[in-house]
């Protein structure tokens, strides 16, 4: 018999506890999690405006974390991997573009209950946000002397992201493994339209410079949002960190990770 009469055979298993090795929450480290959203102010929608900044530097660190392994693939040849990462990579992208709406849910005067406790921190100040930038192609080593109060491991990832291969680099390796000429940009252009000219030999290689492309529309369509969302919460007033708000978001609309690709269009 077992221990409360019933009839003998294997223990009996309760869901979720297995012994009490590890729990949901231990394993996501929710009591640390859930600790670091510390408001400045009594203002209600504070707690709003940290939460979804805090969950943008977690999408950002699996970003540079799955767009490290899209490069690493391009390299060495596994381009089924790297679109596989890519496709991923695109879903992330569009939740930060539709992210930006829960945060215009808070109004301008909400904002302004709290805005000036922020300063001089601002979002300028992503060294995520930066090394994602110099991982896809737009390096400035002038970012370096801009940033405030940066860590000095902060500081040297950003200038490992300066020395190290970019996305653009990797996709190049995958042309040359291919017997594409790349030795300078008239090459490479001559390069990408042998690609796109015959598909039928080429269609893999087609495809992840498409999934590049994604991710240089989908980052210069958050750049937009985002600009937008600024203008409607603070009109053309200056950063939090000194720049000149929605004036220096403007400029970088227009920004591209991938230009010949662009230009690739202009020439099929």
């Amino acid at each position: 018999m077992g221990i409360d009469g019933d009839a003998p055979g294997p223990p009996r298993r309760r869901f979720g506890e297995e012994g009490g090795r590890l729990s949901y929450g231990g394993y996501l480290r929710l009591p640390e999690l859930l600790a670091q959203q510390l408001p400045q102010s009594q203002a209600p929608d504070e707690l709003l405006f940290i939460t979804v900044h805090q969950v943008y530097e977690l999408w950002f660190k699996l970003l540079l974390h799955e767009l490290e392994a899209a490069r690493e693939a391009m390299s060495a040849g596994e381009l089924w991997l790297a679109r596989h990462l890519f496709r991923r990579v695109h879903a992330v992208e569009r939740v930060l573009f539709e992210q930006i709406e829960v945060l215009e849910t808070m109004t301008p005067q909400d904002f302004l209950e709290f805005r000036a406790k922020l300063a001089p921190a601002s979002g300028f100040q992503s060294v995520q946000f930066r090394e994602l930038e110099f991982l896809s192609g737009r390096k400035d080593p002038a970012y370096l002397g801009r940033f405030r109060n940066i860590s000095d491991e902060e500081l040297a990832r950003l200038r490992r992201r300066l020395e190290e291969p970019t996305l653009w680099d990797a996709y190049l390796t995958a042309l040359s493994q291919r017997g594409l000429r790349i030795s300078d940009d008239k090459e490479i252009m001559r390069s990408l339209l042998a690609v796109a000219r015959d598909r039928g030999s080429h269609d893999d290689l087609w495809q992840l410079a498409e999934d590049l492309l994604t991710h240089d529309e989908l980052a210069a369509l958050w750049r937009m949002r985002h600009v937008q969302m600024v203008e409607r919460q603070i009109g053309t007033k200056s950063g939090t960190g000194g720049s000149t708000g929605a004036p220096y978001l403007h400029g970088r609309t227009g920004m591209h990770y991938f230009p010949l690709l662009w230009d690739l269009r202009a020439r099929l």
